[in-house]
């Protein structure tokens, strides 16, 4: 912290990791690569939290990402060189555990750092009493407090278990500033630069619809220069790949969101109120964010065993592929009609083309997805089913992979409890343990928002509605605003997208790169028009919101994804390229919106 009276230089936060499995080198990178004050990494998502569960049923003292203690054996001496503290929610269900092996590792290699970790988001001891059932992983979201008092008592490196992916930026820059808990506007500054750094080079080029503009083949990850206001520059070390621009900052404040009061345990923070800036070659400045209280509970990842799953991929070449597909589907369901599973899924993808020079290109697969509580079920009863039909079958019979057992997948919900229940620990170098109060001043997300609403929405929409979703499958020519003719194109031509999943909800957002495309986005892209696109979610629920400030709509659609990603049988199961799906749609853009050049596969101008 900075000594009273004077103004803190600003803070640089970098990130090396955005999921458990992210570039093993990117920590050494981030450290060497140029000046830095706090290098965080995020590990965890719920599907990870799932997998850490399952470690630790075989070994109580699991529960970790162990990739976190490699780097560190590989970084934690140059980090300490370098004058970069380390903070990470690596502890995942085990916080306590890793600090300990940290500890030995460092005294192993004859280092002295200052190590301490947060705890007391695991709620499973007490699933129970709080009525959360019996699930295999119970984690409160914790926020950046705990990760500001180890900081203060002079930590090296700070472990946490889950904590929100945003706190791990704004605990370092709290502590840092010396923030109030109610300085609401700087701590949602904070959160937005933590939002943007959280997923890695999601926001220096990965992932990114115009990725054709930049030299993404290794981008480099993201930091963040945050100021006292809470104000930011997204950046990146110099001669790292991949870009900053206002579209990749754009891109990633979109990811996994859904309305504009984005509430986090700390502040709520409005995503409404952001504005970016360009700042120079790969810099994007980050400001006028506003805040409000948090709500008074807090959220909890609950993970449950649901069962067992199998699938095999049945092959289709040539030929009467439909006839094909319902032989082996009756073939199949006879075969295990003794004891059916409780869920049995097919699902046809129709990959081949007539009359294709490649075998591979005259194939259709044919997918079929069983689950059941009951392991024998779905296991070799259902694999051997399958594969015994290898003589007996559709000509050309082929699967994809020899037969296998069935496999546990997980289920995730989200529960929510008091913060006041959850008992937030900060345990500092020295083994003093402080307990991390929950906000004096809440607000319910249900309350009235003290900024202006978000604008109604757009009455214009792109294609008429009260169309059947099925006639709507194909673009149909909608008269514009903007008048003039139109030409029938991809609509990802004029728009960026990216999308996300949170448990079973996808979200889905959708930016403009100028005023005009913008205005007509705004007016055309309704939630009919959307349903339309992806004729998946014509009957599912489908909110939109819209965020003028960054010229973009979010579309968050409940249950696309079932119970989340482990339980899933849908394709795609994180719903990761929907956004690229809804691009590729065609759809009548004012000709005078598109680029004068370039094959974007325009029809004539109507």
């Amino acid at each position: 912290m900075s000594r009273p009276g004077t103004t803190p230089p600003p803070l640089r936060v970098g990130n090396a990791s955005g999921f458990y499995g992210d570039r093993f080198s990117a920590v050494q990178e981030m450290i060497e690569g140029g000046p830095l004050d706090v290098l965080t990494g995020d590990y965890l998502a719920e599907l990870t939290m799932l997998i850490l569960g399952r470690a630790r049923l075989r070994n109580p003292d699991a529960g970790y990402a162990t990739t976190f203690l490699k780097q560190m054996e590989q970084c934690l001496g140059l980090a300490l060189d370098r004058g970069v503290r380390i903070v990470a929610n690596a502890g995942g269900l085990n916080p306590a555990g890793l600090a300990r092996e940290l500890r030995t590792l460092a005294e192993r290699l004859g280092l002295a750092p200052r190590i301490a970790h947060v705890e007391g988001d695991d709620l499973l001891p007490r699933a129970e009493p709080l009525g959360l059932g019996g699930p295999l992983t119970a984690n409160a979201y914790l926020g950046g407090w705990g990760i500001a008092a180890c900081l203060e008592a002079g930590a090296d490196i700070v472990v946490t278990g889950r904590v929100t992916d945003a706190s791990l930026v704004l605990g370092p820059a709290a502590a840092h500033f010396g923030w109030a808990r109610d300085d609401w506007d700087a701590l949602a500054g904070a959160t937005v630069a933590g939002h943007i750094l959280e997923c890695g080079a999601q926001a220096t080029g990965g992932n990114y619809s115009f990725f054709q503009e930049h030299d993404v083949r290794r981008p480099g990850f993201p930091l963040a220069e945050i100021h006292a206001d809470g104000s930011s520059v997204i950046s990146k070390h110099p001669g790292t790949g991949g870009a900053v621009t206002v579209g990749t900052v754009t891109a990633q404040l979109l990811y996994e969101i859904a309305g504009p009061r984005y509430p986090g345990p700390d502040v709520t923070t409005r995503f409404d109120t952001v504005r970016l800036d360009p700042d120079g070659p790969d810099r994007v400045r980050v400001h006028s964010v506003h805040g409000e209280p948090p709500p008074p509970d807090l959220k909890v990842c609950l993970n449950h065993l649901g069962g067992y799953r199998n699938e095999t991929v049945f092959v289709l070449t040539g030929l009467a592929v439909e006839e094909k597909a319902e032989l082996v589907r009756e073939q199949v369901e006879t075969a295990l009609a003794a004891r059916p599973p409780k869920e049995l899924r097919w699902s046809l993808t129709r990959t081949g083309r007539p009359d294709a020079d490649v075998e591979e290109e005259a194939a259709a697969l044919l997918r079929c997805t069983v689950k059941d509580p009951d392991q024998k079920v779905v296991g070799r009863a259902f694999s051997g089913a399958a594969i015994e039909l290898a003589l007996a079958g559709y000509p050309g019979f082929h699967v994809t992979a020899p037969p296998g057992d069935a496999s546990p997948y997980g289920v995730y919900t989200a529960a929510y409890v008091e913060a006041g229940a959850v008992e937030h620990t900060a345990v500092l170098p020295d083994g003093t343990r402080r307990t991390i109060a929950p906000a004096a001043l809440t607000r319910r997300l249900d309350e009235p928002a003290a900024q202006p609403a978000e604008p109604a929405e757009p009455a214009e929409p792109l294609a008429p509605t009260g169309t059947a979703p099925d006639a709507m499958a194909s673009a149909t020519a909608v008269p514009t605003a903007e008048g003039g003719p139109t030409r029938l194109v991809p609509l990802g031509t004029l728009v960026g997208a990216r999308s996300g999943d949170k448990g079973g909800t996808a979200n889905v957002g959708v930016w403009a790169r100028t005023d005009e495309a913008w205005h007509w986005l705004e007016r055309s892209l309704t939630v009919d028009q959307f349903r339309s696109l992806l004729p998946e979610t014509a009957r599912l629920p489908v909110r939109r919101h819209a965020f003028p400030a960054l010229r973009a709509l979010n579309f968050v659609v409940d249950g696309l994804l079932g119970e989340g990603v482990s339980s899933t049988t849908r394709f795609d199961p994180q719903a990761k390229a929907v956004g690229e799906w809804l691009r590729a749609r065609p759809v009548d853009i004012p000709a005078a919106l598109l680029p004068a050049t370039g094959n974007d596969g325009t029809e004539e101008a109507r």
